[in-house]
């Protein structure tokens, strides 16, 4: 499977633990994120994910950054991105099944590597299940910026 990650500074440690995971299970893995400790806004990271996800079939993205929030905000403003954020094994699993997911968000501050590992396979290892979730998914896909309550 082919995976694109970025992350910015604080997720840098968890980032290089989720690559060498990944590319130990054999995904290739497109790593778009900061390679270094030094502050990164993390917009930047998204919008180079992003990018590269519209360039690929087939392709997932994660996102690292200190809690998961930032990343999942901004990736959740490009059109067709199904960015979730995740802090445990079942919301992993559900974002995939019901909300059929493309970009998985990690918070580095927030869970451990074992966690995020864990989750991580989670989320890879689960599939969308369409039906019901279809209809649902797609009005999610119609409502409009500037609909009104």
């Amino acid at each position: 499977m082919k995976i694109v990650i970025g992350n910015d500074h604080a997720g840098f440690e968890l980032k290089g633990a989720i690559v060498t995971c990944l590319a130990g299970q054999g995904h290739e893995v497109i790593d778009c994120g900061s390679f270094t400790t030094e502050s990164m806004d993390f917009p930047v990271s998204v919008k180079r994910v992003i990018t590269k996800l519209r360039e690929l079939d087939d392709a997932l993205g994660i996102l690292v950054c200190g809690t998961g929030v930032g990343m999942s905000i901004a990736a959740n403003k490009y059109d067709g991105i199904r960015a979730a954020l995740v802090h445990d094994l079942f919301t992993a699993r559900m974002t995939r099944e019901h909300n059929d997911s493309n970009v998985l968000c990690l918070g580095a501050r927030v869970i451990s590597e074992d966690d995020a590992l864990n989750i991580v396979n989670t989320w890879l290892s689960s599939s969308y299940l369409g039906g019901k979730y279809d209809v649902r998914n797609k009005m999610i896909r119609d409502i409009e910026v500037t609909e009104q309550c």
